[in-house]
């Protein structure tokens, strides 16, 4: 446990921000209508923060946090390489995950017609790569803000 400093409030470790940021952003996305289907998914290639259904789109979110004495902005963090990786990232989680949340949200009632793939068909509004840019201010409620589709 963090003791207080008398200089200041206490410090979070960059883990504890992290983890608190990913609460927040589900929290508002929740708010904001999104299903999560998936939180901090993990493979050998690295993680996805939070996957959610956007009414017919599956939603990538990478969540980013900062305190706001960061000098660097939530939406700076997402370099070439790190937008790369998210991409490879949604791609695996759609060919193992998607499959058993379509059968989830379809129902046992879905019976594909003859001219239908016998497995399970993408989104109709198709993946995208979201950020949720969280600050965590000194003072009142951290700032959030959901960019669609800016990876």
């Amino acid at each position: 446990m963090q003791k207080a400093r008398e200089d200041g409030p206490v410090k979070q470790s960059k883990n504890s921000l992290g983890r608190y940021g990913e609460r927040v952003a589900a929290r508002r996305l929740t708010e904001d209508g999104l299903r999560i289907l998936d939180r901090n998914w993990r493979c050998v290639e690295g993680e996805l923060d939070i996957v959610a259904l956007d009414g017919d789109t599956v939603a990538v979110c990478e969540v980013k946090t900062r305190s706001e004495r960061s000098f660097q902005q939530p939406t700076e963090a997402i370099d070439q390489a790190k937008a790369a990786r998210l991409h490879r990232l949604a791609e695996r989680w759609m060919a193992e995950r998607w499959p058993g949340h379509f059968a989830q949200l379809a129902g046992p009632e879905y019976d594909p017609g003859p001219a239908d793939p016998q497995w399970a068909p993408d989104p109709p509004g198709g993946v995208r790569i979201d950020l949720v840019a969280v600050t965590n201010r000194l003072r009142g409620a951290a700032l959030v803000d959901h960019l669609r589709g800016v990876v």
